[in-house]
Parts: structure tokens; C-alpha cells; sequence
């Protein structure tokens, strides 16, 4: 396999993974709360990485060190917060739709961060994914009244973190092993959440007693090691062999997945909702698009 076949191999089966992660999250929350998801989530995928990845640790360099606690800072930690946060109001589909901004995002902080030039087609493209978000939200709170659009801004500010942490890792982590990154990055972030996880009441009677409890658990087991543990060693090895805008784009295809799983869930989507999601994912297409030489 080429290496073009392979960033297109990993890039599918990284939309397919992600894609389903937004209606694991929509199911986990049923008897979860966002906190207790979010600390579970990062606590499960951290005992599958340190379990098959603890020895990669001793590779990374330690100059090293200070961009793996950042990355898993911004790249993990918040954002697993964050999205079930904004899911408690928020379809599963609009949100997937919204997690479209970060190749949009990687760009801007690609050239405002880190010195990494744009192009005129790249800087219209996230132009016009914004107009997309714009309409977006605006159209969502008039079809949707009962949900609170401004939970929207919780994802709007984890894509923000997925584009600094994407570019962290192409400047700064390169060499790293794509295992190393992920298991140091859990490594960093699993005692914060056990934590969090104690102080969210999910070790009560009161938790074990709700309706679905249990099977709300087995949604996120499965949404941990899928589609964060194994997810997130591809998704980094991803970047290293192709570029951070491409990695990016994963967003730009498991949109797909999730809004097919959000409407076979009996989400609504309006037809200004879609065409803010088609503007949006135009904007992404039109940033990544490569010039005929």
C-alpha cells in the first residue's frame, strides 16, 4: 500500500470511528451526566493506551514533554468535556456538523500561531465555513426552540483546541511515535480525571440506580476504546504522514456518518440546517483543495 492509499485508508476508517462517536455520546448521556461521561471516557481509553502502550513512554524525548501535556490538554482532556456538555442541548448531527470547523480553525492558528502561510483559496474557504456556522446556529434555534443553541459555543471552542493541539504535534512532535503521543497524552490527563470522576457523584447509589445505567457505561467503554484510544493513535499517526490540514479533514467525512446516524435516531435537520452544513463543508472542501499544477 502507497503511502496517498494509506492516508486515505486511515482517513475512512477514522470518519467511520469519529462519525459514530457523536451518537455514543447522545446515548451515554441518557443516564450519565457530562461530567461523568467526560472523565470516563478519558479514565477508560487511558487504561487501554497505558496497558498496550506503557513502554512507548520511555522513547519520548524529553524535551518533549511540555508539548505531550498540552496536546493532551487541548487535543483530549477539555474537548471530551466539552462535546457532552454541548449534547445535553445540542443534536448529535449539528454537532458533528460544527466539529467540521476544525481543519477551518487548524488553518487560522496554522498561520497566526505558528507561522505556517495560507493561501487566498485556504482563508476563503474558512470564510465561508463561518457564514455556514452562522447560519447553522441561527437556523437550529428557530427549528429547535427547546434546545439551547448557545451550547453550540462548546464545540466552536473545542475545535479551536483540536487545531492548536494538530498543529502542536506536526511542529513539535513529529518524530514521536504516533503510540508514544497518545498513551503520554492519557498518561497526563488520567489522574485529573479520576478526580473530577470523584467528584461527580458517580460512585453513589443514586448513579447505579438510574434507568440504563449500565448500558450507558458499555456506550462509552465502546466509544473509549474505539473512538478515543485506537482513534487517537491514528489520528496521530495520520498527521505525521500526511499534513495537518489533510489530518483535519477527517471532520469534513465523518460529519457524514454522524448526520446519517443522528437522522435514523429521529434528529430533525430543517432544510436551512442543511444548507448551513453544506456551506460549512464546502468552506472545508474549498480550503483543502489542492491547485492543479
Amino acid at each position: 500500500m502507497s503511502l496517498n492509499q494509506k492516508k486515505w485508508f486511515y482517513l475512512i476508517v477514522l470518519s467511520i470511528i469519529w462519525g459514530s462517536s457523536f451518537i455514543l455520546i447522545k446515548k451515554g448521556l441518557v443516564s450519565l451526566t457530562p461530567t461523568q461521561l467526560g472523565a470516563l471516557r478519558v479514565i477508560i481509553s487511558g487504561l487501554i493506551l497505558l496497558l498496550i502502550g506503557y513502554k512507548s513512554l520511555k522513547t519520548i524525548a524529553r524535551k518533549n514533554y511540555i508539548w505531550i501535556v498540552i496536546t493532551a490538554l487541548l487535543g483530549t482532556f477539555f474537548p471530551a468535556f466539552l462535546f457532552a456538555f454541548a449534547e445535553t442541548e445540542v443534536d448529535s448531527a449539528i454537532v458533528s456538523i460544527l466539529n467540521s470547523l476544525v481543519p477551518l480553525n487548524t488553518i487560522l492558528f496554522g498561520l497566526a500561531v505558528f507561522n505556517i502561510s495560507s493561501t487566498k483559496r485556504q482563508v476563503m474557504g474558512v470564510i465561508i465555513g463561518f457564514i455556514g456556522t452562522t447560519i447553522l446556529i441561527a437556523s437550529g434555534a428557530q427549528l429547535n426552540p427547546h434546545q439551547n443553541y448557545l451550547y453550540a459555543g462548546f464545540v466552536i471552542i473545542a475545535t479551536i483546541m483540536y487545531a492548536m493541539s494538530v498543529n502542536i504535534i506536526k511542529k513539535h512532535l513529529q518524530d514521536e511515535k504516533p503510540l508514544a503521543i497518545a498513551t503520554g497524552n492519557f498518561a497526563v490527563i488520567i489522574i485529573p480525571a479520576l478526580i473530577v470522576l470523584c467528584f461527580s457523584n458517580f460512585f453513589t447509589e443514586e448513579t447505579f440506580n438510574k434507568e440504563g445505567i449500565y448500558l450507558s457505561i458499555f456506550y462509552i467503554v465502546l466509544l473509549s476504546a474505539f473512538g478515543t484510544a485506537l482513534a487517537k493513535v491514528m489520528f496521530n499517526k495520520l498527521i505525521q504522514m500526511s499534513s495537518p490540514v489533510f489530518a483535519a479533514s477527517v471532520t469534513y467525512m465523518m460529519a457524514i456518518v454522524a448526520v446519517l446516524w443522528g437522522l435514523f435516531d429521529g434528529e430533525r435537520i430543517g432544510f436551512i440546517q442543511a444548507l448551513g452544513g453544506l456551506i460549512i463543508l464546502s468552506g472545508v472542501y474549498l480550503a483543502n483543495k489542492k491547485v492543479k499544477a
